[in-house]
């Protein structure tokens, strides 16, 4: 028996349930075997998980670099938009991918993303002016939203149902490293070295992970999932949408980064926009929180916009509140990327998949119990590490949430719509996180904390209100504690 043999089985097997995707995981039907280092996953495990890791290298190095950029390139002024432009791009890439993904295979997309996410790296690397920057930036973030739902697509073909759990796992696992190390890392080389080899060096590095994992994806996850039927047109309708999100994101983001009056006016064209894109690429029943596949994908948004929005205020709290250095303020969070592993190692086990509903709602119940604790180290009675241990374990929450919602689109998605729920997944995750921070930021502008762009770089004696932090955190803990209630909606509808 060749090795494409045992691919070709499960492929079929796959193909063959119109129920959503399923993997013979043993013909001789002895049960689920392998894991995702056996010889036939090991190499594809490798190289997908390396990617990601590079991935969250990136995303924690490049903040560090990114204020000494703006003030060499005399951009201080655009400097919120190196990061809005990654996102609005990002959204359009996730779209595409998802259309690409289900109509060729994730193979393409993975590869386009991979490549344009490096030369958005090289593009600002080698930026002479801001406006040269930012649009690396925005290169660099259509690349990462072809990546990140190609992987999603790879994950949902090339694995059998009992290890995605554990794939999964890695992904959680790979932000650990990089979260800790990222940030000193790329302090170093900026200091001795220029910024400008924080974006240079990462593409040099993204050979290995292509060269080792392209090979494993041709070979079990490329082309539609059923050969045999006719490759659907693009949608072009879910296009426009994609861009209609995208400008609507940007005007939105636009519009809370200035605290005047006309930015009342794109904020608005901006919801006009997002309103109508939005209903037209989540599933059917999303923001009614429908049984099964729409309430997996509201729940992801709420658990990232939720946790992101109040993290974003923690280390501000801590340096304007309590008096910490910005360095121990960061690593009063650093147990968090431990605890987001364990989360995401537990949902992995095998004896949980029969209490992953519940494993859900009470990792949503450790998200509200966490960001409800936070603002308890406004009181100067409290000590600072009870914030820490809070925070360490609504991680261990969001580690068990974040996991499991991939896992259950996967299970509830047809093979032929995996690109584009999963596409809708991570528009849920990303949009939310700038819905929930702009609307935590107004709060917390409007209580006497200032802009928030201008605020996280505030030193300690310009400390804000401390009733601006708690109209941040409490709101947020409620919407988590809404989350909690969604996540008992996860399953199908039960007969009566």
């Amino acid at each position: 028996m060749s090795a494409l043999e045992p691919r070709d089985a499960d492929a079929a097997a796959v193909v063959s349930d119109s129920s959503g995707p399923r993997a013979a995981d043993d013909a001789d039907g002895a049960g689920p075997k392998g894991s995702v280092l056996d010889p036939a996953h090991r190499a594809l495990s490798i190289g997908i998980v390396s990617v990601v890791l590079l991935i969250a290298f990136e995303a924690t190095a490049v903040g560090t670099a990114m204020p000494v950029a703006a003030r060499e390139l005399n951009g201080v002024s655009l400097y919120a938009f190196a990061f809005s432009a990654y996102f609005t791009t990002s959204l359009f890439g996730m779209v595409l991918a998802g259309q690409w993904s289900d109509r060729r295979g994730p193979l393409a997309p993975l590869t386009a993303g991979i490549s344009a996410f490096a030369a958005g790296l090289l593009l600002s690397g080698t930026a002479g002016a801001m406006w040269l920057f930012i649009l690396g930036r925005a290169v660099q973030g259509l690349g990462g939203g072809l990546v990140i739902v190609a992987l999603y697509v790879i994950v949902g073909r090339a694995y059998a149902e009992h290890l995605r759990p554990a794939i999964m796992a890695a992904f959680a696992a790979s932000w650990v490293v990089p979260s800790v190390v990222g940030p000193l890392a790329s302090g170093t080389v900026t200091e001795h070295l220029g910024w400008r080899w924080v974006f240079l060096g990462i593409p040099v590095l993204v050979v290995f992970p292509l060269a080792l994992a392209l090979p494993a994806i041709r070979r079990t996850a490329s082309g539609p999932a059923d050969p045999d039927a006719p490759v659907a047109p693009w949608d072009r309708r879910r296009i426009r949408l994609a861009l209609g999100i995208s400008a609507g994101a940007a005007l939105l983001q636009y519009g809370g980064q200035e605290l005047r009056w006309f930015s009342l006016l794109p904020a608005a064209v901006g919801i006009a926009l997002l309103v109508p894109t939005v209903r037209g690429l989540l599933p059917h029943g999303t923001w009614r929180a429908a049984r099964g596949l729409p309430s997996v994908v509201l729940l992801r948004g709420i658990a990232a916009g939720a946790f992101i929005a109040a993290e974003s205020f923690v280390p501000l709290m801590l340096v304007t509140q309590r008096g910490l250095s910005p360095t121990l303020a960061g690593l009063s969070l650093a147990l968090g990327g431990l605890t987001w592993a364990l989360g995401s190692y537990i949902q992995a086990r095998p004896w949980t998949e029969p209490y992953r509903e519940r494993l859900v709602v009470l990792g949503m119940a450790l998200v509200a119990l966490a960001i409800a604790v936070a603002p308890s180290v406004l009181i100067t009675a409290v000590p600072v590490w009870v914030l820490a241990a809070a925070w360490a374990v609504g991680c261990l929450g969001m580690g068990a949430v974040i996991s499991s919602t991939s896992v259950l689109l996967m299970k509830l998605s047809a093979p032929e719509e995996v690109g584009a729920n999963s596409a809708a997944l991570q528009i849920s995750d990303g949009l939310s996180n700038v819905l929930l921070l702009a609307a935590g930021g107004a709060a917390f502008a409007a209580l006497g904390g200032g802009a928030v762009g201008h605020a996280v770089t505030a030193h300690a004696s310009t400390g804000s209100h401390p009733l601006a932090f708690a109209a941040v955190f409490l709101p947020m803990a409620g919407v988590a504690a809404v989350g909690a209630w969604v996540a008992t909606r996860l399953g199908p509808e039960r007969e009566r």
